[in-house]
């Protein structure tokens, strides 16, 4: 496949279409909804056992930004458009995206 490709044009496996974009959705809706994610998660820290019933509210909240944001077209299609250009340019380099990012040594 060359890498100057149309996005349209490139086939994506069931694997890539049903799992691993998806998975790229519900990170970036964690990152959308990181207000109400902090809102629930300090609920949850501060009612310890009795969570389930403090929390209601916040984790209603939570699911409603959330699942807004799993359903919406063109979050995805950015996340399909993201995995694309990725996939694309680790099939030109062979050089997994994890591996391209800088690392900064640990002792600085």
């Amino acid at each position: 496949m060359e890498a100057t490709a149309n996005a349209d044009e490139i086939k994506l496996r069931h694997v890539e279409t049903d799992i691993l974009i998806p998975k790229m959705v519900r990170e970036k809706a964690k990152e959308l909804c990181a207000e109400k994610v902090e809102a629930f998660n300090h609920c949850c820290k501060d009612s310890g056992f009795f969570m389930v019933f403090k929390c209601r509210e916040e984790n209603a909240a939570l699911k409603e930004c959330l699942t807004t944001h799993y359903k919406d077209p063109v979050l995805f299609a950015e996340c399909k458009q993201e995995y694309i250009t990725e996939k694309l340019e680790f099939e030109r380099t062979g050089i997994p995206a994890k591996s391209r990012k800088q690392k900064l040594p640990a002792s600085m």
